[in-house]
């Protein structure tokens, strides 16, 4: 069931948990009011105070209760031992204070710097990369071919931000004698890529593959085989990034709702993997929220990333929770296919009462035909309260909290 920002509180980054951080406030001595600190203010209006994370927000919002004003905020490794200045005595380890001190403002510095990158490559200029790694993701006994690949980017500029795209162009021309257009793929890594060194980038692609309903051959995407049939070695065109509608909120406590089907997953592979597996690589994003992600798959064999998933999971159960619509082997409440509007509607009721914090962002990524029947969902959901969803949803659309990518 849906936690409260105060359930969630648990800090999946440890090491920020254990961390202490030293305040630098002016102004206090000029309160007034300063009866009730248990600590001395020194001569030149400055006071220190060291703080635990957990209480961090409550120590700012006294200190403006009391009229003060912090102008640094330096971390603290717990192995250091700050001594509370009361006009006198200083940090014992000097040293280190001012380099963690530098390290946090370096990551305040990367964080307001950080700008989303569009169209870095165009189709007239690509990027040519190679592929350095390309693996299945549907287990035996699944249906159709998907695979994870992923491609090096060390050689040019190309760099991007979780829920973006890029283009790839396939080698070869048309039946015109054209060259192929580039199709759009979401990107299934972070932006540190899957070897956390800012050097790569992923996909995740379906083998499109169908029978032609008057001849009966068998048809295959001209894009999604040229790229599953991909070698490790293999050049590959690329261009972008594109795409603005899918970036995560810089909100650490954002309660972030996904819905995809089959390769709708890739986008939020990059979320959790940025959230979850991250940890000291991301000092300008420590994830505190909570996350929800429904997956709609024909069978198990064909759930994407299943063992990292399910891994999450059971590590941070206060701040991811996953829930499987299995078509194939689930059953819904009228008796048919478990599809994944069925699970939204299952959970309505909790989606709805989550919906209503403004902190909460939906995603949905996939196949277009669910959007109808999530919105039937909600609609009754929401009507329990006389509210009007469809309306409803359009509000979150204009706050930047409805966010949709299908085909």
């Amino acid at each position: 069931m849906y936690r409260s920002n105060a359930a969630l509180a648990g800090n999946n980054n440890i090491e920020y948990k254990n961390r202490l951080f030293l305040y630098e406030v002016v102004g206090l001595s000029q309160n007034g009011n300063n009866s009730n600190l248990n600590y001395s203010i020194r001569n030149s209006g400055s006071v220190y105070i060291t703080v635990p994370y957990n209480r961090m927000n409550q120590e700012m919002q006294r200190i403006s209760r009391l009229g003060g004003r912090i102008v640094s905020i330096t971390a603290v490794n717990n192995g250091n031992t700050v001594v509370e200045v009361n006009g006198n005595s200083q940090s014992e380890q000097d040293k280190s204070k001012q380099q963690d001190k530098k390290s946090m403002t370096q990551a305040k510095a990367k964080k307001e710097k950080v700008k989303v990158p569009v169209n870095i490559y165009r189709p007239k200029n690509p990027y040519v990369g190679k592929c350095v790694d390309i693996y299945d993701l549907v287990d035996e006994g699944g249906i159709g071919t998907c695979r994870h690949m992923t491609f090096d980017l060390s050689e040019g500029d190309l760099h991007y931000v979780e829920g973006q795209s890029i283009g790839i162009i396939p080698p070869g021309t048309d039946d015109k004698g054209n060259a192929h257009k580039l199709r759009l793929y979401s990107i299934a890594s972070t932006r540190h890529g899957d070897n956390l060194d800012d050097k790569t980038v992923s996909l995740c692609v379906r083998k499109l593959e169908y029978k032609h309903p008057e001849t009966g051959e068998l048809v295959e995407g001209v894009c999604s085989s040229y790229l599953c049939n991909l070698k490790p070695g293999d050049d590959v065109a690329i261009t972008g990034p594109v795409g603005k509608e899918m970036l995560l909120p810089d909100d650490e406590d954002a309660n972030i709702i996904m819905m995809a089907t089959g390769t709708g997953i890739a986008p939020f592979r990059a979320y959790l993997w940025r959230m979850f597996l991250e940890g000291e690589l991301n000092p300008d994003y420590n994830f505190k929220g909570f996350a929800w992600l429904f997956f709609g798959i024909p069978t198990t064999p064909n759930i994407l990333y299943q063992e990292q998933l399910e891994q999450m999971q059971e590590k941070y159960p206060d701040n991811f929770r996953l829930t499987y619509s299995i078509s194939r082997e689930q059953k819904n409440s009228e008796g048919g296919r478990m599809y994944i509007q069925h699970r939204i509607a299952e959970y309505a009721d909790e989606l709805w009462e989550l919906v209503q914090d403004p902190k909460t962002h939906t995603y949905i990524c996939g196949l277009k035909g669910m959007e109808g029947g999530i919105d039937d969902a909600m609609s009754q959901a929401a009507g329990k309260h006389g509210v009007d969803w469809i309306q409803y949803r359009k509000d979150m659309k204009k706050a930047h909290r409805w966010h949709v990518e299908t085909y």
